[in-house]
This record gives structure tokens, sequence and C-alpha cells, in this order.
């Protein structure tokens, strides 16, 4: 009876910074906001790196890379793709730092202007046949800057819609960020599958560079959208509360700011870290990698691998919002803990599959793939990674903790596996390597706490 009582007060507790907002049709139009505005933010960033995902797989080795082996080019154009990777780290702790500070807002857009134009500008970059290697250096540059934006882009949604939802529903609100990242990559797909049906030469000289200029139109409305956003109830909430203190420090010298460290109580930044991994590395090599393995290695139509992401675009808006309801329902940990034994398991079978070159079992294998680790699994850790942390330093934290653990899956992911196919010419240790990063998301479930229904004021870190 105690067990129940405490768990309807801390609900209750976490959900009255949202429900006083909620309370007003100004509030419920603040919350439709913010969710489009978070939705259309993270679908952009996930366009971008889909883009450049499916275009580094497809089509970079023969812009940039043009004298090079197929396997060698392939490994070049994923090591590009990996700079947008390192940078993340770099832009998550500037800007979580930022969003902690001053607000989530002004982080929100400032990095949807970065990212958009970066982006834009690589549609513009000159082949190689025309600028030598000064094409793929100014690939790298750009591909930095865009992952510098991105590093906050996806964790800074994430923080505000975590912030703005109430706690019952935290989870299903949380997993629109998911939806966002499916919606990039549905729309990303949808723009290769009518880019690759150019004629070689076509796509070559000018085709390539049309999902990249198109992505300026989408980061101008989001920019829009944004500029008119309102802050976060919870974090206005913690401003609240600081002024107080401030106030009640100058009239009694009774109480102090709360002066914690970024680094006190780190535990839940590790979790993070480690659950990150099982989400991400496999995720990049199931829509990143296994596209290149497909169309370079296996030498099949480009159009299957494209088609493949495209259904698993289609299904995640079922996935996403399933995974995220599940979550509330039956708790962030036991739920997560499914989505990476289910990746576990994944993976031998899956290139065993591939090898079959049938596209009606290749587009399916690829489909499952996606469902498990990139839409079902990243609509659970949105609410999970939000809830581990206080108010104090959420954003920075979350923001470098999920990009740390990028760096070290997603971001070298596709890189480490195609060196590994290039070293030994046979797709057993991309398997083992890919179970592994599985592996460790997995085992990190049994040291993380379970956060359902917290507070998200508290300004203590989860563990």
């Amino acid at each position: 009876m105690t067990s129940t009582s405490s768990q309807t007060e801390t609900i209750q507790v976490a959900t009255s910074a949202a429900d006083e907002r909620l309370s007003t049709q100004e509030g419920r139009n603040d919350f439709w906001r913010a969710t489009f505005s978070c939705w259309l933010g993270t679908a952009m960033e996930y366009a971008d790196f889909a883009l450049y995902g499916l275009a580094a797989g497809i089509i970079f080795g023969d812009v940039f890379f043009p004298e090079m082996t197929p396997a060698v080019a392939l490994l070049s154009s994923f090591a590009t793709w990996s700079v947008g990777f390192i940078a993340r780290p770099i832009g998550a702790l500037f800007f979580g730092w930022l969003g902690d500070r001053k607000g989530r807002k002004v982080v929100l857009v400032s990095t949807i202007v970065l990212m958009g134009l970066s982006t834009t500008l690589i549609g513009l970059i000159p082949s190689y046949a025309s600028i030598g290697f000064w094409a793929p250096a100014c690939l790298v540059v750009l591909r930095f800057t865009q992952g510098f934006g991105a590093g906050a882009e996806l964790s800074g949604g994430t923080v505000t819609l975590g912030e703005y939802a109430p706690a019952e529903r935290r989870g299903l609100v949380s997993s629109v960020i998911a939806l966002g990242s499916n919606s990039g990559t549905l729309l990303a797909s949808l723009v290769w599958l009518a880019v690759v049906q150019m004629d070689q030469e076509t796509l070559l000289a000018w085709g390539w560079r049309v999902p990249f200029l198109c992505s300026f139109l989408i980061a101008i409305v989001a920019l829009w959208i944004r500029r008119n956003l309102r802050e976060t109830p919870v974090f206005e909430r913690k401003k609240a509360q600081l002024q107080a203190q401030r106030e009640d420090i100058l009239s009694s010298q009774s109480a102090r700011v709360d002066t914690r460290s970024f680094w006190q109580r780190s535990k839940s930044f590790w979790v993070m870290v480690g659950l990150r991994i099982g989400e991400n590395g496999p995720s990049y090599l199931a829509q990143g990698f296994i596209v290149g393995y497909v169309a370079k290695v296996l030498m099949m139509d480009k159009s299957v691998p494209t088609t493949a992401v495209f259904i698993a675009s289609l299904l995640g808006f079922l996935v996403i919002p399933l995974a995220g309801w599940l979550s509330d329902r039956f708790g962030r940990r036991i739920v997560y803990r499914w989505f990476c034994v289910l990746l576990m398991l994944y993976a031998w079978p899956a290139f065993t599959l591939l090898d079959s070159h049938e596209p009606m079992i290749v587009i399916p294998t690829i489909v499952v793939g996606m469902a498990l680790a990139s839409l079902g699994i990243f609509g659970v850790q949105a609410a999970w990674g939000v809830e581990l942390f206080g108010v104090t330093h959420r954003y920075t934290k979350m923001a470098t903790a999920k990009e740390l653990g990028s760096i070290l899956s997603g971001g070298t992911a596709p890189l480490v596996a195609a060196a590994l196919l290039s070293f030994t010419g046979h797709w057993w240790p991309i398997a083992v390597y890919f179970s592994a990063m599985a592996t460790i998301g997995f085992l990190t479930t049994f040291v993380a706490p379970e956060t359902r229904g917290r507070d998200l004021n508290i300004p203590e870190d989860a563990i």
C-alpha cells in the first residue's frame, strides 16, 4: 500500500510542471508546437545523415574517390562519414552547456541553422574530377560542421519533448523524436529512390546533389517554427527555483544555489553511453554499412537497398510509438533489454540471407534489421535518456553521453565493418562486431535504473 502511494506521489510531482502548462489552451498549443518542431528538426537531422549514408554507400566513392578500388572507395566514403561523429560529442558538450544555462530554445534554433547550411553546401561541392584533392577535403570539413550541429539537435529535441510530456505518457510522447528520425530516413529514401532512376552519367554529374540542396527548404520551415517556440515547463520551473534561491540568499543567507559539478553522480552518464552503444552501432550497420554492402560488394541493383530503407521507414510509424507505449506500460529497462537480445541474434542469419542475392529475401532482411536497431530500440531510449539525468545538467550530460556512445559505435561502425570486410574478405567478423555492440547494450540494462515516471525537476541524476 505504501509502495503504491509513493509511486502515485512520484508521478503527481513529476507531472506537475507539464500538467500546469497543459491545463490552459495556450499551454496545449505550446505543446503541439514543440512536438511538431522537435519532430521536424529531428527529421531534418536524420534526413541529412540518411542522405549521407546512402550517398556514401552508393555514389560518393565514384564522385570523390574515383581512382580507388571499390572496396577502398567504400572504406574512404565511410571514413568521411565518421568525421561527423567525431564532431558530434564536441557539439553536444558546447550546445548542451548552452542549453542548460540559456534554455533549450536557443540551442534548437542554432543547431537547425548550422545543420541546414552544412548539408546544403555538401550538394555544391565540385567533384574530384574538377578540383582533385580539395573535393574530399571540402566534404570532410562540411561533414564536421554538420556533425557539430547534429550533436545537440537530437538530444535537444529529446529533452524538450521529455520536459513537455506528462510522466505517464512520457515514453509515447518522447518517441516522437524517433518518429522524426524515421521520417527523415523515409524522406531520404524517397528522394534516393527517385534519384537512382537516373542514368549513371546524370547521377554522377548532378543528380546526387539534388537531395542535399533540398534540405535547405526543411531548414527554413523548422527555423520559422522554432523562433516562436516557448521554453519547456521543466526549464521554466528550474529558472524560477534558482531565482527564488538567489533571493533567499540575499535576504537571509539561509539557502544556497545548487552548484553540483558536471561529474558529480556520473554513473548515469556511463550508463547512457552503454545504452547508446547497444543501439547506435547496430543501427548504423543496419541502415549504413549493409546498404553499401548490398550495392557495392554484392553488386545488386541500387534500388534494392533503397527500397528496403523506404519500407522500413513506413513500418517505423507503427514500430516506434508501439515501443514507446510498451516502455510506459512495462518499463524502460525490460523493453530495451529485449530489443538488445533480438539484435544479438539478428546479425548471423542476416548476412547469410543477404548473400542469397535474391531481392525478395534481401529487402525483408534489411527491413527487420532497421525495425529492431533503428526504430524500436530508439523509441524506448528517448524517454529513458531524459529520465536518467537531473535537471541541472540534463542537456549537457545526455547529449555528451549519447554522442560519445555514437562515436564509439555508430560513427565508426560502418568504417570498422568496411575495414573488416576489406581485410578478411568475409562477413562473419562483421556479424561478431554487430552482436558485440548489442551485447554491451544488453549488459548495461542490468546496471541501469528503472526511471519510468521520474520527477524531471529533481537536480540529481537517477544513479
